[in-house]
């Protein structure tokens, strides 16, 4: 069976080109060009392990000291975003500890703050740059 491939360049490679797969490679090109997240700074799916399983992160992107900074949760467009998908997001950061939680399904997107410190998580209105958060 002949599969379409989409090129992702973070992992610099063809990749089988899937509806969450489309909304991934859609959010890269979000970060990298109307954000300025730096290429070199971001991973695709990340491994991590939760709860004694290995799981995969859709799209981490790090500061320039190396360290965790956004986590992004791609779903496949028509996929609902509700409590469940944000578990899912925050289990993954219990390990990660990443202060931006991003969520989106290409046509829905969500990003959120979180303070550690106090507990609070802040939804923002805007995505930020990251010039402002990097």
């Amino acid at each position: 069976m002949d599969t379409t491939k989409i090129f992702d360049p973070i992992r610099k490679k063809h990749v089988a080109l899937t509806p969450e797969e489309q909304v991934r490679q859609q959010f890269i090109c979000f970060l990298l060009h109307d954000r300025g997240f730096p290429a070199g700074l971001m991973m695709v799916e990340h491994a991590l392990k939760v709860n004694g399983m290995i799981r995969r992160c859709d799209i981490v992107a790090c500061a320039r000291s190396g360290a965790p900074l956004l986590l992004v949760e791609c779903k496949a467009p028509g996929v609902r975003i509700g409590n469940e998908t944000f578990a899912q997001a925050a289990r993954y950061n219990i390990s990660l500890r990443v202060p931006y939680l991003a969520i989106t399904n290409g046509s829905a997107s969500y990003c959120c703050r979180i303070c550690f410190d106090t507990g609070s998580i802040e939804f923002l209105s805007e995505f930020p740059a990251y010039a402002a958060i990097g």
